[in-house]
């Protein structure tokens, strides 16, 4: 844990400081200049080479970094969310941890849902109350 401590908290700083408007502002301004430098070197291979490498680069990085910090938010707003579950009076706590079963089951409960949501949103078409817990 202690080894992948360092690369978490770059990944999280590098993301929250590439997401900047001034960052985003300073690549922007990165092209302008690499077109306006075009004339200046005939639009030449190298030219061109130089913002493909460039830019290729920087993607290939920071896919990573990203891909990263959104696995660690993703798995926070679970942990979260199962916590909500497991507090709740009337839950389900058959929905914590969903998002590690099969697709199949997955299914089910959506499908559960669904139905749940339809006929609720039907009761209040009918003047019913859409509050509560529907289970006996």
């Amino acid at each position: 844990m202690h080894n992948t401590a360092w690369y978490s908290r770059f990944a999280k700083t590098t993301a929250q400081f590439c997401g900047r408007p001034p960052i985003f502002t300073l690549a922007v301004g990165i092209i302008g200049v690499w077109l306006i430098s075009g004339p200046l070197f005939g639009f030449s291979d190298t030219w061109q080479l130089v913002i493909n490498t460039g830019t290729t680069i920087i993607t290939f990085l920071m896919v990573f970094l990203i891909q990263n910090t959104q696995n660690r938010d993703t798995e926070a707003i679970q942990i979260k969310l199962d916590e909500l579950i497991r507090s709740t009076q009337g839950a389900h706590n058959a929905l914590l941890d969903l998002e590690e079963l099969e697709q199949e089951t997955l299914d089910a409960f959506r499908a559960k849902y669904q139905a749940m949501a339809a006929a609720a949103r039907l009761g209040l078409r009918l003047g019913h109350q859409d509050t509560g817990t529907p289970e006996p």
